[in-house]
């Protein structure tokens, strides 16, 4: 079992604080040990008896009754048998609760959620209230707003590389050359040979998030459409993209007509289930961002590359959508930067050129300009990475992440060159 201690610490610091706590991410990506295992013996540790603790998990057959809101205030406010007790509430995917009709109210628009039942246990004096869920749209600010801002929310993302590497047996390299083709889904990692870990992500596609989607956004005859999009979305990571441009893809190499509207609320449905990630353009001298296209990455790389059948575990793509998780999980905000230039052609006829900056992070006032590049072995590949960090006209840090093992050091042009698995360990180098 992994510490997970940058979320724990998180939990920890809102303990008792007024507000519910909502603890969010990948289905199978940990919430769940940090809240029922990690922070409940926390709280023992700390002095809580076993009986103020009352945790419920939805997603499981045998408490498919409290799916019922109304059974699931019943069996909380029956579990709260002493006024004079402090009882910190656990829910665990609370997306499965149902919405219903309300049966005091003569009134087809009257419903009764969650949200009803978690409002109820804020006016508890007595209570500190959890809850987890894989679905960012049922748990997005909207309905942050109608907890009439009394949440907070924790991201849990899988395990990073620094997680991965602190109870890996072996070295650097080993460590991101099973992180790159595995991921960071716990239970994958626990599982000895590459047969079982690849049978375990595939099934967590068909058996826990397609079904998820299909059930909760009934579709019914799509999918074949939504793996087929999976499995271009994973080919292309890293690679700029839009819904017209999908769905002329699915049109000419798989003889599918589907609209780009469609696609795009496909790709709404992963975002929403944590399983993808989409980063927008950001034009760095023109200070704007760019509507389309953008870049999509997948949360976790062994889910991505167990969609491929772990055919395309080219590191030049893999490495940028580790970085970019990373960047993610750091609390980062991370666009996809173009630097425009005048240059001339052949004739010298004057035209303007785009550059990529594979990532533009923000941090409250603080910036980062970050390339991701195998090796600089080669002075002319070297100039091609940095050529765009080059043309940046401010003074905010400027970084080129390798993959091979780099102390850290600074180029003529004030440019950081470092290796990944020392950018990844030290977060330092962000500070």
């Amino acid at each position: 079992m992994y510490p997970r201690e940058q979320y724990l610490k998180e939990i920890i610091s809102k303990k008792d604080n007024g507000r519910i706590k909502i603890i969010t991410g990948l289905r199978r990506s940990g919430k769940s040990v940090l809240l029922f295992q990690l922070y409940r013996e926390w709280l023992l540790g700390e002095g809580v008896k076993e009986d103020q603790i009352i945790a419920l998990a939805l997603d499981i057959l045998e408490n498919a009754r409290y799916r019922n809101p109304l059974e699931l205030d019943k069996y909380i406010r029956d579990h709260m048998i002493d006024s004079k007790k402090r009882y910190y509430i656990f829910i665990d995917e609370i997306q499965f609760v149902s919405e219903i009709q309300n049966p005091y109210v003569d009134n087809k628009d009257a419903k009764i959620t969650f949200i009803d039942v978690i409002l109820g246990f804020m006016q508890m004096d007595n209570a500190d209230v959890y809850v987890t869920g894989s679905n960012s749209k049922m748990l997005s600010s909207d309905i942050l707003t109608q907890f009439r801002d009394r949440g907070d929310e924790i991201r849990v993302y899988p395990l990073s590389f620094a997680e991965f590497y602190n109870e890996y047996e072996g070295d650097k390299r080993g460590a991101w050359q099973d992180y790159y083709t595995y991921g960071g889904m716990p239970l994958a990692i626990s599982l000895e040979s590459h047969e079982e870990k690849s049978r375990y992500l595939k099934d967590l596609f068909d058996r826990t998030y397609i079904k998820d989607v299909l059930e909760r956004h009934e579709i019914k005859n799509d999918k074949a459409v939504l793996d087929i999009l999976l499995d271009v979305l994973a080919s292309g990571i890293g690679s700029l993209t839009n819904p017209s441009k999908l769905a002329n893809t699915f049109k000419s190499e798989r003889q599918i007509g589907i609209g780009s509207d469609t696609i795009e609320r496909y790709i709404g449905y992963f975002e929403e289930s944590f399983l993808i990630e989409k980063a927008v353009r950001y034009d760095v001298k023109g200070r704007k961002y760019i509507g389309t296209p953008a870049k999509y990455y997948y949360t976790d790389l062994g889910l991505r590359n167990a969609r491929l059948g772990f055919r395309q575990l080219e590191e030049t793509h893999i490495m940028e959508n580790i970085l970019y998780n990373d960047l993610i999980r750091r609390g980062m905000n991370v666009d996809v930067g173009m630097v425009e230039y005048n240059t001339k052609d052949a004739d010298g006829k004057k035209i303007r050129k785009q550059l990529e900056v594979d990532f533009v992070v923000n941090k409250g006032d603080k910036r980062f300009y970050i390339q991701s590049a195998l090796s600089i072995a080669d002075p002319e590949k070297k100039e091609q990475e940095i050529a765009s960090l080059k043309r940046i006209p401010d003074s905010f840090a400027k970084i080129v992440v390798v993959r091979d093992y780099l102390k850290p050091w600074h180029d003529e042009n004030g440019i950081t060159y470092v290796g990944i698995e020392q950018f990844l360990l030290n977060e330092n180098l962000l500070k």
